[in-house]
């Protein structure tokens, strides 16, 4: 069960982040990747900072998806053609 809650808020989470980043559509594949791995680095970023997200659902997405903008932006960097 915990690995498809995972999943479910990682699908929400990387599609949340994609559309405030204003990414191309990235696929339901991408996005769960990109919400579990916005999980780790939200929590990291949370932690450097001293703010919790609390236990809730609500918080577990908000931060699983400031991470995955995180990852984008810098992707976005990273990336940047012609300039």
């Amino acid at each position: 069960m915990g690995i498809l809650v995972s999943v479910l808020i990682g699908a929400v989470a990387g599609w949340l982040a994609s559309k405030i980043m204003k990414s191309s559509s990235n696929g339901i594949l991408m996005n769960i990747i990109l919400g579990i791995l916005g999980g780790y680095v939200g929590n990291w970023l949370f932690g450097l900072l001293n703010i919790s997200g609390g236990g809730s659902w609500i918080g577990i997405i908000v931060t699983s998806t400031i991470g995955a903008a995180a990852l984008l932006f810098i992707a976005k960097m990273l990336f940047k053609k012609g300039k």
